[in-house]
């Protein structure tokens, strides 16, 4: 396998530190920073977008290398991705009291398995928006401390002692306290070292505070809060940082919003990568029949975590179509293009594998049950970049807490490396 620097430890890491999109554009725009990556601003000329830039929109990020000789003919190798997992949202009354207890009502964001949620203890983080002397501005908060949880309802009181039917709308408000609480925005707005009354509009969630962690008996597997899908940022990121220089230009474009279905000014259907990836070639010295000429021959690999095949559940997956935690990347393919994927595509990703050493598996949906999707389709559709879907293995999607093998990590990211080096 070619030389990578990415970890399970390191992915247990970044996590850890990224509870949010938005702390996810932050522990990516700091590793960025230290390897010599420079933020652009969209609202300016991108005069100056040559080399090692980054831009940043809410949740979102594009990277890119265009250091040294690179043309504006030159192609461009992205990795795509999100930052956004589902989870439990702040309402925009969430102040409460039912019965003895102060709540804060939640609403699911994504398709949360919400059993999963229940009996965690849970911080808050996102952002704050507030009036800086008639000016709006943004601040990142993170409250990586037990504040919030949301109780499961005893076995005795159950009807069949079997379980409970979770109604979104009721049973998923966490409890912070016994005594009449401050408003938990002006709890949160005072963390963050702001006026509480000066918050005009947020966007908080709640996360998993209990730290990622390598488990099983030979510490084989990696217990974390979602894997899906910043493993695909964490193991792009370190792909990108570790590509060497190829015959295109390396991109890194992660998006906010794919679990409610990326309709935002941020998320994979809107302009953002194809704003960007237009103004890089002009910064670069194309014109517009150039850009056009570069998207055709460009190549987006877009990464998404894909389903191991369950030990207590294989009669839940495809037949001949065994996916193995530990057996390296997962091409992603489905007939009715909920993957992007074609032939073309996947003969790329085949090779990009070949060449880093790591083995190839491939995905297929049983036709019975629905599919997900990713921001394969979405890209593709709105850029016309030939797109292929591809993963890594993994246990309990969409749950608080996810599994993957520890040796998956540094796979991954060496088969996003090699095609970024292509």
């Amino acid at each position: 396998m070619i030389a990578t620097s990415a970890t399970a430890e390191g992915l247990g890491a970044f996590i850890d530190a990224s509870p949010s999109p938005f702390a996810v554009c932050a522990s990516v725009a700091a590793e960025l920073e230290t390897a010599g990556y420079r933020r652009l601003s969209e609202t300016e000329a991108f005069d100056d977008a040559a080399g090692r830039r980054y831009v940043i929109r809410g949740g979102s990020l594009i990277a890119w290398n265009a250091d040294g000789a690179a043309g504006h003919d030159a192609p461009l190798w992205i990795v795509g991705g999100h930052t956004d997992s589902p989870n439990l949202r702040l309402k925009q009354h969430p102040d409460r009291r039912s019965e003895s207890l102060a709540t804060v009502a939640l609403e699911p964001y994504g398709g949360a398995w919400l059993n999963s949620w229940l009996d965690r203890d849970l911080g808050l983080s996102g952002r704050l928006a507030y009036d800086d002397g008639g000016a709006v501005k943004h601040a990142l908060v993170t409250i990586d401390e037990p504040i919030l949880r949301v109780p499961q309802l005893a076995i005795h009181l159950s009807e069949d002692r079997k379980g409970v039917q979770l109604d979104p709308q009721r049973h998923v408000d966490a409890v912070r306290g016994i005594a009449d609480a401050r408003p938990i925005v002006e709890w949160v707005a005072e963390r963050a070292g702001l006026v509480p009354g000066s918050v005009l509009g947020w966007e908080l969630m709640t996360h998993d505070v209990t730290p990622s962690r390598l488990i099983g008996t030979d510490r084989e597997l990696l217990s974390a809060p979602r894997l899906d899908n910043q493993t695909t940022c964490y193991a792009g990121l370190r792909a990108l940082l570790d590509a060497a220089p190829g015959s295109g230009i390396p991109m890194l474009a992660l998006f906010d919003h794919e679990e409610v279905g990326s309709g935002s000014e941020r998320g994979a259907a809107s302009d953002f990568l194809v704003t960007v990836c237009e103004r890089l070639v002009g910064a670069l010295g194309g014109t517009r029949d150039d850009f056009l000429r570069v998207m055709a021959s460009s190549l987006h690999v877009s990464g998404d975590m894909a389903h191991g095949t369950h030990p207590n559940y294989p009669e839940r997956h495809e037949p001949g179509h065994r996916i193995d935690l530990g057996g390296g990347p997962v091409l992603k393919v489905n007939q009715n293009l909920r993957y992007a994927s074609d032939a073309i595509g996947e003969a790329e990703f085949a090779l990009a594998c070949r060449r880093a050493g790591v083995p190839l598996q491939r995905y297929v949906h049983r036709a019975d049950l629905p599919c997900g999707s990713t921001i394969g389709p979405l890209t593709a559709t709105r850029t016309g970049l030939r797109t292929v879907d591809v993963g890594a293995p993994q246990l309990a999607m969409h749950s608080c807490r996810e599994l993957m093998a520890a040796a998956d990590v540094p796979m991954y990211s060496a088969a996003l490396q090699a095609f970024l080096a292509r």
